[in-house]
């Protein structure tokens, strides 16, 4: 089968998006497909060089382009004649209402390609500029509404889009449900992990893994983590993912607290695994999310969650069985319930327990096989 993946983001692009697409298309290549990944020539820093390249038997493409809307929204119209002629069987395109789903959408109907669509848990009310805010209302009320009827399936990541989705879908049963998921390496233990000792840590550890992204709100955290200091001193927290424009911020939060470390960007999947097998709680503050990968690596970590009932987070994490939920805001709410897990061994243990068998249902080879079903 031929397949082409169209991404808003692709490695060395740090982002949800851009991995899900990495774990798929890498699984679909062992399994003996063509698979192509199309992408703005982007890091989500910068410009990078565009053409083309073969990451782990996948042939990626990068596409320079013409503008750029907001912090995510990128136009790259060229990939419409690129997915015409590469006369492929499936065309799944990645994050709703983005240009390059209505190129997918139209590439996939002149080219009778099958068209999968997954929408990444879109929403209305992110943090966004005003063009960013007239092009998302244009895209979502005609374009994408348009390019949901050249759509064959729509893969919701989450329960929680249905309501969204169905106010621009006409066909309720072109969309299903399929989580994201996580790679298996997660569950595998390190032996001889040696990231306390490198960094100087000797007690218990609070981990903020993720986008330093102002609707992640890793600026909460550090509030969170200075409340928490003043009643549990013995503890460490750590924040660490690339900025989106919130490291500034953070720092001068964080101020001259040794007990709340900013840790450099990482792309080392063995020094991530060892980073959250060193930890004790996983804390997600957010104010908007969609289903994060980090939500599953940290169950399949045995990490307890805490985290704000946004979005999808809800449906994956369950009051005293994977953690607990604290309302967006709440820093007294989390500082409790983190005091609460480190001084409670029981509930923490038989948390983790949980969490490491609800993670297995999450496994990239069980997602990927459920898409390839809707592939055909």
């Amino acid at each position: 089968m031929k397949i082409a993946h169209v991404s808003p983001e692709f490695y060395p692009a740090i982002g949800g998006v851009g991995q899900v697409v990495r774990e798929l298309a890498a699984r679909q290549v062992k399994e003996g497909n063509e698979v192509h990944v199309f992408a703005p020539a982007w890091d989500k820093e910068k410009r990078i060089p565009s053409g083309e390249e073969i990451i782990d038997g996948i042939h990626v493409h990068r596409f320079f382009y013409w503008f750029k809307a907001g912090n995510f929204g990128t136009f790259w119209p060229q990939v419409l004649p690129s997915l015409i002629k590469g006369k492929f069987n499936v065309i799944h395109s990645h994050l709703f209402a983005h240009a390059h789903f209505i190129f997918s959408a139209i590439a996939s109907k002149l080219s009778k390609a099958k068209h999968i669509h997954t929408t990444h848990c879109p929403w209305s009310d992110a943090h966004r500029p005003i063009i960013g805010k007239i092009l998302m209302y244009i895209s979502y009320n005609i374009f994408s509404r348009i390019a949901l009827n050249y759509t064959d399936k729509v893969i919701l990541i989450t329960p929680w889009e249905k309501e969204f989705i169905t106010k621009y879908a006409d066909d309720k049963n072109k969309l299903i449900v399929i989580p994201n998921g996580m790679s298996n390496i997660f569950f595998k233990k390190i032996k001889n992990n040696d990231f306390k000792i490198k960094n100087k840590i000797k007690n218990s550890i609070v981990l903020f893994f993720g986008r330093l992204n102002a609707t992640k709100s890793p600026d909460n955290f550090v509030k969170i983590a200075k409340l928490v200091l003043k009643e549990y001193p013995d503890v460490t927290f750590i924040i660490r993912g690339p900025d989106e424009g919130m490291k500034s911020i953070v720092k001068k939060l964080i101020g001259n607290e040794k007990r709340i470390i900013l840790m450099a960007e990482t792309r080392d999947r063995n020094e991530i695994i060892k980073m959250y097998q060193s930890s004790s709680i996983y804390a997600l503050p957010s104010y908007r999310e969609g289903l994060p990968l980090t939500l599953f690596e940290a169950m399949a970590s045995g990490l307890p969650i805490v985290a704000t009932p946004v979005n999808g987070v809800p449906y994956e994490v369950k009051n005293n069985e994977n953690g607990f939920l604290v309302s967006y805001g709440d820093n007294e709410g989390f500082k409790e319930k983190i005091i609460k897990l480190l001084k409670d061994n029981k509930t923490r243990n038989a948390i983790s327990k949980n969490n490491l068998k609800k993670a297995k249902q999450y496994d990239w080879d069980i997602i990927n096989k459920k898409i390839m079903q809707l592939y055909g």
